[in-house]
This record gives C-alpha cells, sequence and structure tokens, in this order.
C-alpha cells in the first residue's frame, strides 16, 4: 500500500519551503506516496502548494500563545472549531504519518496526530524553536532541526530542507549562464541584495544610497527589491550595471551570478547561502523575538557571514564594508569555504527517508 503522508505547515516561507523541499524528495523516493499539505486560508501554501501540484487541505488558523504552557494547552478548547476540521481532513486523507514545520496549523494536526496515535515527526527551521514545535517535540522523539544549537529536547540536527535545484546548485559552473540571464557583466564582481519576498525598505535604501561608490568600484548589483520604486538606480554608458527587480523567481541563478549577498536571515535565506557558499552581509530583520540574529550566528561564527544590525546599515556602512569585501577576493573565497562546509545539503532525502520509515511501521502496526 502507498503510503500516505500529511505535511502541516505554512503561513509563510519559512515553514512552506522546507514543506515543499521534503513533499518533493518523497515523491522521488517512493514515487506511489500519496502527499497532502495542511494550511490556512490565510498563508503563502494557499498559493504556492497548489503550484507544485500538490493537493491541499485548509483549517482555520490557530492564534498561539508566545510560550509553552497552561495557555497553549487551552488553545483546543477555545478553538474547538479547528481541531474538529483537522480531525475532519484525517479521515478522509487517513495518513500513516504526520509532519509538521510549525506554525498555526501544526497544533491541530499535533493534537489529532497524538489522539490517533498516528506517528508525527518535527522539523524545526528556526534557531529559535517557534511554540507549536516545542509542542509537536513533547509528542514524539522524531524530531529534527535546521540549525546544530536549537533547544528542542531529543532533537537531531539535519539541516533544512531546500529545493533541488538549490541544494545540487554548483555556483561556479553555473555563474556565467547566471550573469548572463541577468543582463549583468560576466566578468564584474556582484552583490545580490535582497530583503525577502516583500522587500525590505533599510535594505533597498541603503544599497542603493550607496550605488554611486559600488559602481565606483567597479561593483554590478542585482537587487530584489519587493518595490522596485524603493531602489531604483540610473546608472550611465559604461557604468557596471544595477539591476532592479522586484522578485528573482530562480533565486538558485541569483546565487549563482553573485560573489556576496545582502540579506535577511530568515532560516530558508541562511541555509540555503550557507549550502552553496555565498559569502552573506546578513541584516536580521528588527522584530520579532530574535531568531534572524540566532539563525545568521553559526554561519557568521564559522566565517561565513558577517552580521549587522538593521539600525546600522546606511548608504555609508555599504560604500565601506561591502564594498571592500567585493574587492577582496581571498576574503570571499574563504567565507565561501567557511559557509559551505556548515550546512548539508541533503537535509531534505534525510528527512523523507525517516518520515517513509515511520509511515511503514505505522502501515505495518
Amino acid at each position: 500500500m502507498a503510503p500516505r503522508v500529511l505535511l502541516a505547515g505554512g503561513g509563510t516561507a519559512g515553514h512552506t519551503s522546507p514543506l515543499l523541499a521534503t513533499a518533493a524528495a518523497v515523491r522521488r523516493l517512493t514515487p506511489e506516496a500519496e502527499i497532502t499539505a495542511l494550511g490556512t486560508p490565510r498563508g503563502l501554501e494557499v498559493t504556492l502548494v497548489p503550484q507544485a501540484g500538490y493537493p491541499l487541505e485548509l483549517v482555520p488558523a490557530v492564534p498561539l500563545p508566545r510560550s509553552v504552557g497552561a495557555d497553549l494547552l487551552r488553545v483546543p478548547g477555545r478553538l474547538a472549531g479547528t481541531v474538529k476540521a483537522t480531525g475532519e481532513v484525517f479521515d478522509r486523507v487517513r495518513p500513516d504519518v504526520v509532519v509538521g514545520f510549525g506554525g498555526y496549523v501544526s497544533v491541530p494536526a499535533y493534537l489529532v496526530a497524538r489522539k490517533r496515535k498516528v506517528p508525527i515527526v518535527v522539523h524545526e527551521q528556526n534557531a529559535l524553536p517557534g511554540v507549536a514545535n516545542k509542542l509537536g517535540a513533547r509528542f514524539t522523539s522524531r524530531v529534527f532541526t535546521s540549525f546544530p544549537e536549537t533547544p528542542l529536547p531529543s532533537s537531531r540536527y539535519i539541516g533544512l530542507p531546500m529545493r533541488e535545484q538549490i541544494a545540487r546548485l554548483d555556483r561556479g559552473a553555473e555563474r556565467a549562464e547566471a550573469r548572463r540571464a541577468f543582463g549583468l557583466d560576466p566578468e564584474l564582481p556582484t552583490l545580490l541584495v535582497t530583503g525577502g519576498s516583500q522587500g525590505a525598505r533599510r535594505i533597498n535604501e541603503a544599497v542603493s544610497g550607496a550605488a554611486d561608490e559600488l559602481a565606483a568600484a567597479g561593483v554590478q548589483v542585482l537587487h530584489a527589491a519587493g518595490r522596485v520604486e524603493e531602489a531604483q538606480v540610473e546608472r550611465g554608458p559604461g557604468e557596471p550595471p544595477y539591476v532592479t527587480l522586484p522578485f528573482i523567481d530562480r533565486i538558485d541563478l541569483a546565487y549563482a551570478a553573485a560573489d556576496a549577498i545582502v540579506c535577511r536571515s530568515g532560516a530558508n535565506t541562511v541555509a540555503e547561502v550557507a549550502a552553496v557558499g555565498l559569502p552573506a552581509i546578513f541584516v536580521p530583520l528588527p522584530i520579532g523575538n530574535g531568531e534572524q540574529a540566532l539563525n545568521a550566528h553559526p554561519v557568521v561564527g564559522a566565517g561565513g557571514g558577517i552580521l549587522v544590525d538593521d539600525a546600522a546599515l546606511t548608504p555609508e556602512w555599504v560604500a565601506t564594508a561591502v564594498v571592500s569585501l567585493l574587492r577582496d577576493p581571498d576574503r570571499l573565497t574563504r567565507m565561501s569555504t567557511a559557509a559551505s562546509h556548515l550546512m548539508p545539503r541533503d537535509a531534505d532525502e534525510v528527512l523523507a527517508r525517516i518520515v517513509l520509515e515511520a509511515a511503514g511501521e505505522a502501515a505495518q502496526g
């Protein structure tokens, strides 16, 4: 019988991307596997999961308290309808295993799976675990993390499941084609800039504000700005290109084109740039509970990245620190080597094998 796998996660790309990478790895290992995603109507999964070709079941979002405790345990009582809807999904899908990636939807998935004795696999993408996965980790011994020091009991560090086109990327081999694809000069030092799917005003203004100094240093820029009006740069004839786009679909090609990146330090970004050996200037999001800075710490500590506070990222800082980095190929090489040796590239397959093993044990039991 084909294994039936229910993958719970969503809300942000941080939850949805590893979910889809794991689904793809399960499908490669066991093509007949029946894969279903569980999400909420308000998350990115509503678009991304159907685009990837997987069935998506939706249940109402569950607002979560900030910590594990009595208030969290009262959540299913206050929102019994969500748990009931999740149970109805279980009735239809009849999963052999539930895999949770965190976010609102993982809590009812963990609670229903525990009640029905369905095996649970937990994967936490951030260095600082979210409340949903803190709960899920209490229900299973199969707990896995993207970063080596994530404080979850009995967890095992395997890295972050990422898309195959990134996990298998050879930046050097793809560089020339990648630069041509974006209209960049094949020979010039290249800076990639991204603030995430929505862009980041601070990053946009700081880098575009240093455009003259970057040009004078012979540095070309590929800038995914989200809002292109925040990073419009006019370059004259003979000056290095400054290419501004709202969003980059083929981020693997952007990684290949670049010698360094200025970026936020969400879990996906940190794991991807480290795995492909792209030197990074991490600018953690200045809101939340500090998980973005913690995500960057292993890479920065190993010498593969630089950490700069959001408030400290100014055009003047870019004009000095970033220009200096882009003009130092030996330092870039050292950073690339340090980063690429830190982050596993096979987490998608490792997690997929664990998921299929759990499903097999459930089917036999």
